[in-house]
Protein backbone atom coordinates (compact mmCIF):
# COMPACT_ATOMS: atom_id res chain seq x y z
CA UNK A 1 0.00 0.00 0.00
CA UNK A 2 1.80 3.51 -0.77
CA UNK A 3 2.42 5.99 1.46
CA UNK A 4 -0.82 8.22 1.95
CA UNK A 5 1.58 11.20 2.23
CA UNK A 6 2.21 11.09 -1.82
CA UNK A 7 -1.43 11.11 -2.58
CA UNK A 8 -2.43 13.25 -0.20
CA UNK A 9 0.17 16.09 -1.83
CA UNK A 10 -1.71 15.08 -5.34
CA UNK A 11 -5.00 16.41 -3.85
CA UNK A 12 -4.72 18.45 -1.45
CA UNK A 13 -4.29 18.49 2.62
CA UNK A 14 -8.18 20.22 2.48
CA UNK A 15 -10.07 17.91 0.80
CA UNK A 16 -8.64 14.86 2.87
CA UNK A 17 -9.65 17.26 5.68
CA UNK A 18 -13.23 17.48 4.72
CA UNK A 19 -13.65 13.69 3.53
CA UNK A 20 -11.92 12.61 7.58
CA UNK A 21 -14.73 14.79 8.68
CA UNK A 22 -17.40 13.68 7.01
CA UNK A 23 -16.12 9.91 7.53
CA UNK A 24 -16.75 11.05 11.39
CA UNK A 25 -19.47 13.13 11.24
CA UNK A 26 -21.47 10.90 9.30
CA UNK A 27 -19.99 7.57 10.20
CA UNK A 28 -23.34 5.57 11.33
CA UNK A 29 -24.92 6.70 7.96
CA UNK A 30 -21.80 5.32 6.02
CA UNK A 31 -21.45 2.36 8.31
CA UNK A 32 -25.39 1.33 7.66
CA UNK A 33 -24.91 1.74 3.52
CA UNK A 34 -21.85 0.09 3.75
CA UNK A 35 -23.23 -3.12 5.63
CA UNK A 36 -26.22 -3.30 3.14
CA UNK A 37 -24.12 -2.86 0.20
CA UNK A 38 -21.97 -5.56 1.27
CA UNK A 39 -24.33 -8.05 1.97
CA UNK A 40 -25.67 -7.86 -1.55
CA UNK A 41 -22.46 -9.08 -2.72
CA UNK A 42 -22.16 -11.86 -0.21
CA UNK A 43 -25.56 -12.92 -1.71
CA UNK A 44 -27.38 -13.12 1.02
CA UNK A 45 -25.03 -16.13 2.59
CA UNK A 46 -23.76 -13.80 5.18
CA UNK A 47 -24.47 -13.49 9.00
CA UNK A 48 -25.77 -9.62 9.04
CA UNK A 49 -25.00 -9.25 12.53
CA UNK A 50 -21.36 -11.15 12.63
CA UNK A 51 -20.65 -8.88 8.57
CA UNK A 52 -21.89 -5.93 10.49
CA UNK A 53 -19.76 -6.48 13.51
CA UNK A 54 -16.58 -7.03 11.27
CA UNK A 55 -17.43 -4.03 8.97
CA UNK A 56 -17.74 -1.72 12.40
CA UNK A 57 -14.41 -2.65 13.36
CA UNK A 58 -12.86 -2.29 9.88
CA UNK A 59 -14.48 0.51 9.87
CA UNK A 60 -13.07 2.24 12.50
CA UNK A 61 -9.67 0.87 11.95
CA UNK A 62 -9.88 3.27 8.57
CA UNK A 63 -10.49 6.16 10.58
CA UNK A 64 -7.63 5.75 13.09
CA UNK A 65 -5.26 5.24 9.77
CA UNK A 66 -6.16 8.33 8.70
CA UNK A 67 -5.62 10.60 11.84
CA UNK A 68 -2.32 12.25 12.26
CA UNK A 69 0.34 10.03 12.89
CA UNK A 70 -2.23 6.67 12.14
CA UNK A 71 -0.90 3.98 10.31
CA UNK A 72 -2.35 0.63 8.28
CA UNK A 73 -1.76 -1.99 11.04
CA UNK A 74 -4.68 -2.38 12.43
CA UNK A 75 -6.48 -2.63 9.39
CA UNK A 76 -4.33 -4.76 7.42
CA UNK A 77 -4.59 -6.80 10.70
CA UNK A 78 -8.55 -6.78 10.32
CA UNK A 79 -8.39 -7.20 6.70
CA UNK A 80 -6.28 -9.68 6.70
CA UNK A 81 -8.23 -11.71 8.99
CA UNK A 82 -11.73 -10.97 6.65
CA UNK A 83 -10.07 -12.49 3.86
CA UNK A 84 -9.40 -15.63 5.74
CA UNK A 85 -12.38 -16.13 7.47
CA UNK A 86 -14.40 -15.86 3.92
CA UNK A 87 -11.61 -17.99 2.45
CA UNK A 88 -13.06 -20.77 4.89
CA UNK A 89 -16.37 -19.85 4.30
CA UNK A 90 -16.51 -20.12 0.84
CA UNK A 91 -16.59 -16.70 -1.11
CA UNK A 92 -14.90 -15.89 -3.93
CA UNK A 93 -11.82 -13.51 -4.05
CA UNK A 94 -13.81 -11.15 -6.55
CA UNK A 95 -16.81 -11.15 -3.84
CA UNK A 96 -14.61 -10.46 -0.90
CA UNK A 97 -12.52 -7.41 -2.70
CA UNK A 98 -16.46 -6.29 -4.12
CA UNK A 99 -17.06 -5.96 -0.58
CA UNK A 100 -14.36 -3.82 0.71
CA UNK A 101 -14.84 -1.32 -2.48
CA UNK A 102 -18.22 -0.99 -1.67
CA UNK A 103 -17.31 1.77 0.86
CA UNK A 104 -16.37 4.10 -1.73
CA UNK A 105 -20.26 3.91 -2.65
CA UNK A 106 -21.66 4.40 0.68
CA UNK A 107 -19.22 7.49 1.26
CA UNK A 108 -20.06 9.20 -2.19
CA UNK A 109 -23.56 8.97 -1.28
CA UNK A 110 -23.40 11.07 1.89
CA UNK A 111 -21.44 13.34 -0.09
CA UNK A 112 -24.13 16.31 -0.99
CA UNK A 113 -24.84 17.73 -4.33
CA UNK A 114 -22.89 20.74 -5.39
CA UNK A 115 -20.44 20.40 -3.16
CA UNK A 116 -16.72 22.54 -3.81
CA UNK A 117 -14.05 20.76 -5.84
CA UNK A 118 -11.83 20.49 -2.58
CA UNK A 119 -14.50 17.55 -1.33
CA UNK A 120 -14.27 15.85 -4.40
CA UNK A 121 -10.98 15.82 -4.71
CA UNK A 122 -10.89 14.15 -1.23
CA UNK A 123 -13.27 11.55 -2.60
CA UNK A 124 -10.93 10.65 -5.29
CA UNK A 125 -8.22 10.46 -2.92
CA UNK A 126 -10.18 8.38 -0.37
CA UNK A 127 -11.30 6.15 -3.41
CA UNK A 128 -7.98 5.57 -4.47
CA UNK A 129 -6.83 4.39 -0.84
CA UNK A 130 -9.75 1.69 -0.68
CA UNK A 131 -8.48 0.60 -4.18
CA UNK A 132 -5.30 -0.09 -2.61
CA UNK A 133 -7.02 -1.71 0.20
CA UNK A 134 -9.29 -3.48 -1.75
CA UNK A 135 -6.35 -5.14 -3.52
CA UNK A 136 -4.82 -5.68 -0.16
CA UNK A 137 -7.50 -7.72 0.42
CA UNK A 138 -7.73 -9.72 -2.76
CA UNK A 139 -3.73 -10.81 -2.22
CA UNK A 140 -4.15 -11.75 1.64
CA UNK A 141 -7.33 -13.69 0.20
CA UNK A 142 -5.40 -15.69 -2.50
CA UNK A 143 -2.70 -16.52 -0.06
CA UNK A 144 -5.07 -17.85 2.61
CA UNK A 145 -6.55 -20.01 0.28
CA UNK A 146 -3.66 -21.40 -1.67
CA UNK A 147 -2.81 -22.24 2.16
CA UNK A 148 -6.40 -23.59 2.50
CA UNK A 149 -5.76 -26.20 -0.76
CA UNK A 150 -2.28 -26.87 -0.07
CA UNK A 151 -3.28 -27.88 3.24
CA UNK A 152 -5.96 -29.49 2.07
CA UNK A 153 -3.96 -31.67 -0.82
CA UNK A 154 -1.90 -32.92 2.22
CA UNK A 155 -4.44 -34.31 4.16
CA UNK A 156 -5.57 -36.16 1.14
CA UNK A 157 -1.96 -37.65 0.33
CA UNK A 158 -1.95 -38.65 3.81
CA UNK A 159 -5.57 -40.69 3.78
CA UNK A 160 -4.34 -42.00 0.53
CA UNK A 161 -1.38 -43.63 1.53
CA UNK A 162 -2.83 -45.69 4.76
CA UNK A 163 -0.32 -48.16 6.37
CA UNK A 164 -1.89 -51.67 7.20
CA UNK A 165 -0.74 -54.48 9.85
CA UNK A 166 -1.17 -57.66 7.58
CA UNK A 167 0.39 -59.36 10.31
CA UNK A 168 2.73 -59.50 13.27
CA UNK A 169 5.75 -58.11 12.25
CA UNK A 170 4.19 -56.96 8.60
CA UNK A 171 3.27 -53.97 7.39
CA UNK A 172 1.49 -53.24 4.21
CA UNK A 173 1.66 -49.89 2.26
CA UNK A 174 -1.05 -50.07 -0.57
CA UNK A 175 -0.68 -47.24 -3.42
CA UNK A 176 -3.47 -46.35 -5.55
CA UNK A 177 -2.93 -43.35 -8.32
CA UNK A 178 0.71 -41.72 -9.45
CA UNK A 179 3.36 -41.76 -7.36
CA UNK A 180 5.20 -38.27 -7.32
CA UNK A 181 8.04 -37.03 -5.16
CA UNK A 182 5.50 -35.56 -2.84
CA UNK A 183 3.63 -38.34 -2.84
CA UNK A 184 6.42 -40.86 -2.01
CA UNK A 185 7.55 -38.25 0.73
CA UNK A 186 4.63 -39.15 2.51
CA UNK A 187 4.91 -42.58 1.75
CA UNK A 188 8.29 -42.82 3.33
CA UNK A 189 6.89 -40.98 6.48
CA UNK A 190 4.07 -42.81 7.11
CA UNK A 191 6.29 -46.20 6.30
CA UNK A 192 8.85 -45.12 8.66
CA UNK A 193 6.68 -44.59 11.60
CA UNK A 194 5.13 -47.06 11.26
CA UNK A 195 8.06 -49.32 11.29
CA UNK A 196 9.08 -47.34 14.49
CA UNK A 197 5.86 -47.77 16.17
CA UNK A 198 5.04 -51.29 15.38
CA UNK A 199 9.10 -52.81 15.14
CA UNK A 200 8.01 -54.25 12.23
CA UNK A 201 10.85 -56.15 10.25
CA UNK A 202 8.60 -56.76 6.94
CA UNK A 203 7.22 -54.36 5.14
CA UNK A 204 5.31 -55.06 1.93
CA UNK A 205 4.56 -52.39 -1.01
CA UNK A 206 1.63 -52.92 -2.78
CA UNK A 207 1.56 -51.06 -6.59
CA UNK A 208 -1.51 -52.80 -7.82
CA UNK A 209 -3.34 -49.42 -8.00
CA UNK A 210 -0.32 -47.41 -9.61
CA UNK A 211 -1.64 -47.18 -13.00
CA UNK A 212 1.74 -47.23 -14.69
CA UNK A 213 5.36 -47.82 -13.18
CA UNK A 214 7.83 -45.79 -15.19
CA UNK A 215 11.68 -44.67 -14.50
CA UNK A 216 10.75 -42.29 -12.14
CA UNK A 217 7.91 -44.04 -10.17
CA UNK A 218 10.45 -46.62 -10.07
CA UNK A 219 12.88 -44.52 -8.23
CA UNK A 220 10.52 -43.31 -6.13
CA UNK A 221 9.89 -46.76 -5.10
CA UNK A 222 13.66 -46.90 -4.88
CA UNK A 223 13.40 -44.19 -2.45
CA UNK A 224 11.12 -46.00 0.24
CA UNK A 225 12.50 -49.65 0.49
CA UNK A 226 16.22 -47.78 1.28
CA UNK A 227 14.71 -45.80 3.90
CA UNK A 228 12.58 -48.98 5.44
CA UNK A 229 16.00 -50.60 4.99
CA UNK A 230 18.13 -47.71 7.15
CA UNK A 231 15.21 -49.19 9.79
CA UNK A 232 16.44 -52.65 9.50
CA UNK A 233 13.14 -53.53 7.20
CA UNK A 234 12.97 -55.53 4.29
CA UNK A 235 10.99 -54.91 1.74
CA UNK A 236 8.80 -56.33 -0.85
CA UNK A 237 7.09 -54.70 -4.25
CA UNK A 238 3.68 -56.38 -4.73
CA UNK A 239 1.12 -56.21 -7.39
CA UNK A 240 3.31 -56.19 -10.41
CA UNK A 241 1.19 -56.81 -13.35
CA UNK A 242 2.09 -58.31 -16.67
CA UNK A 243 1.35 -55.05 -18.10
CA UNK A 244 3.52 -53.54 -15.89
CA UNK A 245 6.75 -56.24 -15.71
CA UNK A 246 6.75 -55.55 -19.79
CA UNK A 247 6.92 -52.25 -19.35
CA UNK A 248 9.40 -52.36 -16.99
CA UNK A 249 11.44 -54.76 -19.21
CA UNK A 250 11.43 -52.21 -22.54
CA UNK A 251 12.11 -49.14 -20.17
CA UNK A 252 15.31 -50.96 -18.93
CA UNK A 253 14.91 -50.77 -15.55
CA UNK A 254 16.32 -52.79 -12.74
CA UNK A 255 14.75 -53.55 -9.47
CA UNK A 256 18.24 -54.70 -7.99
CA UNK A 257 17.78 -56.94 -5.35
CA UNK A 258 14.49 -55.66 -4.27
CA UNK A 259 11.96 -58.75 -4.23
CA UNK A 260 8.80 -58.01 -6.45
CA UNK A 261 5.44 -60.23 -6.40
CA UNK A 262 2.73 -60.71 -8.66
CA UNK A 263 -0.30 -59.75 -5.60
CA UNK A 264 -0.10 -58.99 -2.12
CA UNK A 265 -0.95 -62.79 -1.22
CA UNK A 266 1.86 -63.86 -2.54
CA UNK A 267 4.14 -60.87 -1.07
CA UNK A 268 2.41 -61.60 2.49
CA UNK A 269 3.61 -65.24 2.15
CA UNK A 270 7.06 -64.44 1.21
CA UNK A 271 7.26 -62.00 4.02
CA UNK A 272 5.64 -64.68 6.71
CA UNK A 273 8.28 -67.07 5.41
CA UNK A 274 10.90 -64.49 5.72
CA UNK A 275 9.71 -64.55 9.55
CA UNK A 276 9.92 -67.88 10.26
CA UNK A 277 5.98 -68.57 9.76
CA UNK A 278 4.91 -71.76 8.46
CA UNK A 279 1.67 -71.80 6.87
CA UNK A 280 0.02 -74.98 5.92
CA UNK A 281 -2.34 -76.02 3.61
CA UNK A 282 -4.76 -75.85 6.57
CA UNK A 283 -3.59 -72.74 8.36
CA UNK A 284 -3.88 -71.11 4.60
CA UNK A 285 -7.76 -72.03 4.06
CA UNK A 286 -8.44 -71.02 7.59
CA UNK A 287 -6.39 -67.37 6.39
CA UNK A 288 -8.16 -66.83 3.36
CA UNK A 289 -11.55 -67.45 4.72
CA UNK A 290 -10.71 -64.45 7.19
CA UNK A 291 -9.91 -66.72 10.38
CA UNK A 292 -6.67 -66.67 12.67
CA UNK A 293 -4.28 -69.87 12.51
CA UNK A 294 -5.52 -72.56 14.36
Amino acid sequence: MPPREHVMTVHGDAGRRRIEVLLKDRGEDVLRRWVELAAVNCGGHADRLLLADRLADIYQALCRSLEPGGDTSDLRGLLAELSRGRAREGFTPSDTAAMVFSLKRAVHEVVEPGEDVAVLRGFLWFSEFVDEVGLFTFETYVAARERIISGQAEQLLELSTPVVKLWDGILAVPLVGTLDSARTQVVMDKLLQGLTETGAGHAVIDITGVPAVDTEVAQHLFKAVVAARLMGAECVISGVRPQIAQTIVMLGIDFGDIVTKASLADALAYALRRSGVGITPAAGERFAAGLEPA
